[in-house]
């Protein structure tokens, strides 16, 4: 029997290196406004928490001033929309892994920060032939993470023990999440923080290849 009924992924920093074509549309959308632009290094802290939390970092003027992020959201959709797909990737392993873990009985879910249609859309484009159970992205559904109430849902459609449900990804607020939900919190290294956040965010344990993930999440 194995030891988990479902998984939940985080997407960004987790299954796909998105990271430049983020950081591309946003970079394009705070030189629209005639604003300073962010390093691609910088971006790893910016993303995780949504779009208007990626702004707020990147401006911090805009925390006073709500018009200018709504502007920035707004510009930001367009961009992304053109481009999402330019650069982005899954991370190596990641397929083999995931077909891996599906064979063995065990059903998966996504569930990120991203808007919900570009969330669907890149787990279609980059992961077709995965049949993943939800596809979760942020909506007026559900708040956003770190707050548990949509892995506690996904949870609840995987599995009747929240215990037998892994939640994996790479920030703080991934481990916030599962430890919020009840769930078994897996984080990830290589994806956009440092593993000492996620350490002290509550990560049972840290795995470094998918194939690491791949043992951890089919073990008896």
């Amino acid at each position: 029997m194995n030891r988990f009924d479902g998984v939940i992924f985080d997407l960004d920093g987790t299954l796909i290196d998105s990271l430049r074509d983020i950081a591309n549309a946003a970079n394009a959308t705070l030189q629209e406004l005639g604003k300073p632009t962010c390093t691609l290094e910088s971006f790893k802290t910016h993303v995780g928490d949504g779009v208007s939390v990626l702004f707020q970092r990147a401006l911090p003027e805009t925390q006073s001033d709500p018009s200018l992020l709504a502007q920035c959201m707004s510009i930001y959709q367009g961009h992304y929309d053109a481009g999402w797909d330019l650069c982005t990737r899954p991370y190596p392993g990641i397929e083999k892994m995931l077909e891996r873990v599906i064979a063995q009985g065990i059903r998966l879910a996504v569930l990120s920060n991203k808007p919900d249609h570009f969330t669907k859309r890149c787990v279609e484009r980059f992961f077709p032939g995965v049949a993943f159970s939800h596809v979760v992205g942020h909506s007026e559904r559900f708040p956003r993470k770190p707050d548990p109430t949509s892995a506690k849902w996904i949870a609840s459609q995987l599995s009747t023990d929240p215990l037998r449900v892994a939640y994996v990804g790479d920030t703080n607020t991934d481990m916030l999440t599962a430890t919020g939900a009840g769930l078994y919190s897996i984080g990830v290294s290589w994806g956009f923080r440092h593993v000492d956040e996620i350490r002290q965010a509550g990560a049972k344990i840290i795995c470094d290849t998918a194939g690491e993930l791949v043992t951890i999440l089919t073990e008896c």
